[in-house]
């Protein structure tokens, strides 16, 4: 019987063997590769911040900030083993001690209603968050343990404790001890008490179970278990154990980093950079991505980049608040009122809450309100709206009166660009239980014999029409302030570097260049009167925006203050339609423009960044400027992944002054000679000063130049302009192209915004002059202005003004003749 017996239990054994063998290699066989974990770093958010040091955004899929094992303190580190693992630093990934007792303690358990516990070492805690998941199943966890096993193989135990504790999930939206220090306590680690620290290793097992401002009891009863824990294992004193437990558990969460509240369009095309940059730099992905499978995206969001930029808020507040206004006045002067945003009933018991059920319309600016209609009378209306101080806050009501001056714009829009009668009294614009946005305008006290004005309403509308605005430092390339429509909350679709539009008359410069680098001096003359060009499609006779007027011979100075185009189209038939392509490739506005004679007019297309970069290389002397958003980007230890250089400084990494000083040295492509450069410049300050574009430095009283853009049946709106420190560009129009109506104008729309923001940019700052390279040679003609010329080119500025009387006049079949 015995030998029965023995010959079974044999039997069962080796069946068992076999068994646990067969599966061990099962499981084995679809085991994934740990080793990658030897250089994992935990995603972290990347932060973007703006030239003044100031917090753009955060991108991140989880708040988490990585510090490395030897600046997590000790007693942190002491905490969670003590609470988690008492035996980490001594069993190899599993310990059996630790599942005997948690086996004894079940046991005891089994049957009270308590939540069994586990025996799962910090190892295997690893092994399970970063390999295999957290399904409850037998096979898990012996994938678990033999993960666990040869990690500690694989890795020492202060890496498996670093990623531990960077890794774990601790509540409050918070990945990792330093970013739960942060939430709970708004300390870093190292300011942590015994206390506190004690309390984060709570967390682990239950986060939301544990949140002292929720469960305060629970949680501080539980802090005290580890830190009793703590002193069990002779991490501390007995009596260190007694004061901190003494001490109240008070969280005070710190307050999310102040983020600046302007500048979406530009954040968001940062965040494409990156991913751009990321995707084409292989080295760069594999180092960021260290052994993941995780897209560009994810990268740039999870990588703990640190990205510098070179926003200015200040000017980035001034760029919106401009284009708001310039787009809000275009859309009350030719827009119409389109009527509310919905209609409630405005009785007493029924409007609050139908107001607050009523969505924000896309695009309503942060300082509007909703306001219903509660009362109509014949020149002012009662209106009611809720302002809530805080979220926790319930909504109060509040009302005001909105007279008809402050809705005498709201004409009736009928469609097709018409409107209807000038409002006379309120019910022409509104009816009681209408829902529109208004803004609050605050009371004004009475000055002396001046009488005051209460507090009152102004009707206002998102408008339909869209614009752009970019400012750039045209020594570097640096964009300073990028505008991409009128708010990123309606369209995220940045018209700054995504919209290809046509310039217009804005592209003129690049045509008159060519002829100005081949020695044609400013003051050379041509034909303004009727051209005919025969194309496949048939005769096309071009005009100037004035059809039917002539001015007869003219400067290039003049053609370009009065944006003639007929004479535009003469020097682009005299220089050659590929040498204007070739000029706009290489200012990097048009790559590869058609060659037909209309793209001389700005019948390309492009967008308002390239027209900036291309105005920036008049007045830094003919250098290629390339846009950069990105001053320098670190990594997660501090590292710089790259740099953006647009001077290279020779000695400023000198280690001594033997040297001499360090020098800025510009390397950029030299794509027109500095004199060129500065006669062109010199004739578009005679367009701010004289031309199309006055609007554009009114009341400046500083050098200013620029060129005014309408497009055929005014589609397009632009005036792009410098001075010697900034360049800006405006745009205008609809995302769908239609006409802006009959005499919309560059000069009219863009051209104040311009101003307003070039003021903001210069506010301050003394005027400075476009500085004249050497060997131009400055004349002042007969009419006073101050025209530049080259060398041996000056003698043509005592020509004969008479195109009659012969002399420097260039026109018809005349041809350029020798000057070229």
């Amino acid at each position: 019987m015995f030998r029965v017996l023995f010959i079974l239990g044999a039997g069962g054994l080796l069946a068992g063997a076999v068994g646990g063998y067969t599966l061990y290699r099962t499981v084995d066989a679809t085991l994934p590769d740990y080793t990658w974990l030897a250089d994992y770093q935990p995603p972290q958010m990347s932060r973007i911040y703006a030239a003044d040091s100031r917090l753009l955004a955060e991108l991140a899929m989880e708040r988490r900030v990585f510090v490395p094992i030897e600046a997590i303190p000790r007693r942190v580190q002491q905490a969670f083993v003590s609470a988690e693992d008492q035996r980490f630093w001594e069993h190899h990934g599993v310990d059996p001690i630790g599942i005997a007792r948690a086996v004894v303690s079940n046991i005891e358990a089994y049957g009270t209603g308590r939540r069994l516990g586990g025996a799962s070492t910090i190892t295997q805690q690893v092994a399970k968050n970063m390999l295999v998941g957290a399904d409850r199943t037998l096979t898990r966890k012996l994938r678990e343990a033999i993960l666990a096993v040869r990690l500690e193989d694989a890795l020492p135990k202060e890496r498996i404790l670093e990623i531990y504790l960077n890794e774990i999930f601790l509540g409050a939206q918070a990945y990792g001890v330093a970013a739960a220090a942060q939430a709970y306590f708004g300390k870093s680690l190292d300011d942590l008490t015994l206390a506190e620290s004690a309390f984060l290793a709570v967390l682990p097992k239950a986060p939301n179970n544990y949140n002292p401002q929720r469960n305060p009891e629970a949680a501080r009863a539980r802090r005290d278990w580890v830190l009793d824990r703590m002193a069990e294992d002779g991490a501390i004193t007995r009596a260190e154990a007694e004061q901190a437990k003494a001490e109240p558990l008070i969280p005070r969460p710190a307050r999310r980093p102040d983020v600046v509240p302007v500048g979406q369009y530009f954040t968001e095309e940062v965040r494409r950079e990156l991913v751009a940059r990321i995707s084409q730099d292989e080295a760069l992905r594999t180092r960021l991505a260290r052994g993941r499978d995780r897209s560009p995206a994810e990268l740039v969001n999870e990588s703990g980049l640190v990205v510098r930029t070179s926003l200015d808020p200040a000017l980035q507040a001034a760029t919106e608040v401009a284009l708001r206004h310039g787009l809000a006045a275009y859309d009350r002067r030719r827009g119409g009122w389109r009527g509310p945003a919905a209609r409630i009933a405005a009785t007493p018991t029924e409007w609050m809450p139908q107001l607050e059920a009523v969505a924000k319309p896309p695009g309503m600016l942060p300082e509007w309100r909703l306001a219903v209609v509660q009362e109509l009378r014949e020149r002012d209306a009662r209106l009611a709206w809720l302002e809530r101080p805080d979220l926790r806050s319930p909504a109060q009501p509040r009302n005001a009166l909105m007279s008809l001056e402050e809705a005498a714009w709201a004409r009736r829009a009928l469609g097709e660009g018409r409107l209807g009668a000038a409002p006379r009294r309120m019910a022409d614009v509104l009816a009681v239980g209408d829902v529109v946005m208004v803004e609050v305008l605050p009371a004004v006290p009475a000055q002396g014999r001046a009488a005051g004005r209460p507090e009152r309403l102004a009707l206002r509308q998102v408008p339909q029409v869209e614009g752009a605005i970019v400012a750039l430092d045209p020594a570097t390339g640096r964009v300073q302030a990028m505008a991409g429509g009128w708010s990123f909350d309606k369209s995220q679709f940045n018209r700054v570097t995504q919209a290809l539009r046509q310039p217009g008359s804005s592209f003129k410069p690049f045509v008159y260049l060519p002829a100005l680098e081949a020695g044609v001096p400013p003051n050379q003359r041509f034909l303004d009167g009727p051209i005919e060009v025969m194309t496949a499609q048939g005769v096309w006779r071009p005009a100037n925006y004035t059809a039917g007027s002539y001015n007869g011979y003219v400067t290039i100075r003049t053609a370009l203050e009065k944006s003639l185009n007929l004479v535009t189209v003469r020097v682009a038939q005299e220089v050659g339609i590929d040498k204007v392509a070739e000029t706009a490739r290489r200012f990097g506005v048009i790559d590869n423009m058609p060659r037909y004679l209309s793209m001389a007019l700005g019948a390309g297309e492009t967008t308002v960044l390239k027209m900036a970069a291309g105005y920036a290389s008049f007045v830094n002397g003919g250098h290629r400027v390339t846009p950069t958003l990105i001053d320098s980007v670190q990594g997660a230890r501090g590292e710089v992944i790259w740099r953006s250089e647009a001077l290279r400084c020779d000695g400023c990494d000198a280690t001594s002054p033997e040297g001499g000083p360090p020098e800025l040295v510009d390397d950029r492509p030299q794509i027109t000679d500095p004199i060129a450069a500065y006669q062109m410049v010199n004739l578009l300050t005679g367009v701010v000063q004289r031309g199309t574009g006055s609007r554009a430095g009114q009341g400046l009283s500083r050098p200013i130049a620029g060129k005014t853009g309408t497009t055929n049946d005014y589609f397009d709106n632009w005036f792009v302009g410098f001075t010697p420190d900034i360049v800006i560009a405006v745009w205008m129009g609809f995302d769908d192209p239609h006409t802006l109506g009959n005499g919309e104008t560059g000069g009219g729309n863009a051209a104040p915004i311009f101003r307003e923001v070039l003021e903001a940019a210069l506010r301050g700052s003394p005027p400075v002059p476009f500085r004249a390279p050497p060997g131009v040679a400055l004349v002042r003609l007969p009419d006073g202005t101050m025209e530049a010329f080259r060398p041996g080119t000056e003698n043509s500025a005592r020509a004969p003004a008479d195109a009659a009387e012969g002399g420097a006049v260039v026109g018809g079949d005349r041809g350029l003749g020798g000057l070229y």
